[in-house]
């Protein structure tokens, strides 16, 4: 499967947003095609936050849609892509897909650049991985500020990348702040994929606790996540999931059409 043919993928229009209409095997098999290729692009990982932060951002809505891939990170966007007729289509949860990709890397060589997280969390991720995966090849990691980079740090940034030439590079900042940063930058650094992975650098460098599977599964993590970061997360669930519920009820029953643009 070549570049071509990843665009080519059919997606599921939700408010909008085109997500990839794929499960953990199809998107490994997409990921794994591309690196052998060194097809430049970038991989966003979607739930209902990143869809209704894109109903007033275009821009966001644009990045998201010109992906390589942007594959269903919450069950809600499993859930609308089967009643669409995508019976295969399952979660490409961001840090199952790391863990996955990691795996296959492994094996095979590429190497690996880890961006974002607070202070010592992308090293102590880097130290887990490499316990986890004995071999994986991680070249570096940068720490980001809490705000766009200056002309300085960018400058740094692409020289640091651009010496190492990773295969991949993690982005571990949130949403919409990590899918704009892989767009601004797929051209300006060295390598062939980037993956926005959000929350998956906490979880992995144990920082932070994941919802047990059965929750993940049955479309309740969000209700854990909310309990173990309640300041942080309560405005998000309480507007963005009663409305995106609204919203796509209007989108099935034709109240209201939406292009993938």
């Amino acid at each position: 499967m070549n570049m071509l043919e990843a665009a080519q993928l059919k997606r599921v229009n939700v408010l909008g947003v085109g997500l990839s209409a794929i499960n953990l095997d199809s998107a490994l098999a997409a990921v794994t095609n591309s690196l052998a290729q060194k097809s430049k692009g970038y991989v966003c990982v979607t739930g209902v936050h990143g869809v209704m932060e894109a109903q007033t951002d275009q821009p966001l809505r644009s990045i998201l849609n010109r992906s390589f891939l942007n594959t269903p990170d919450g069950m809600p966007m499993v859930w609308v892509g089967k009643l669409r007729g995508f019976r295969e289509m399952d979660r490409v949860y961001g840090p199952d897909l790391m863990l996955l990709v990691c795996e296959m890397t492994q094996k095979k060589g590429y190497t690996h650049f880890l961006y974002g997280g607070g202070k010592g969390v992308a090293e102590e991720l880097q130290r887990r991985l490499e316990l986890k995966f004995p071999g994986l090849k991680i070249v570096g990691t940068y720490t980001p500020p809490f705000r766009p980079l200056n002309t300085l740090e960018e400058a740094e940034l692409v020289r640091i990348v651009n010496e190492k030439k990773p295969d991949i590079i993690w982005v571990g900042l949130s949403t919409p702040k990590q899918e704009k940063f892989m767009a601004q930058y797929r051209d300006k650094l060295d390598a062939t994929l980037m993956f926005g992975v959000g929350a998956a650098f906490d979880f992995h460098a144990g920082k932070v606790r994941q919802a047990p599977r059965w929750m993940q599964r049955s479309g309740l993590e969000w209700f854990f996540r909310l309990c173990c970061e309640p300041r942080r997360l309560w405005r998000r669930y309480f507007r963005n999931n009663p409305l995106f519920v609204f919203k796509i009820v209007c989108q099935f029953l034709g109240l209201k059409k939406y292009a993938v643009d």
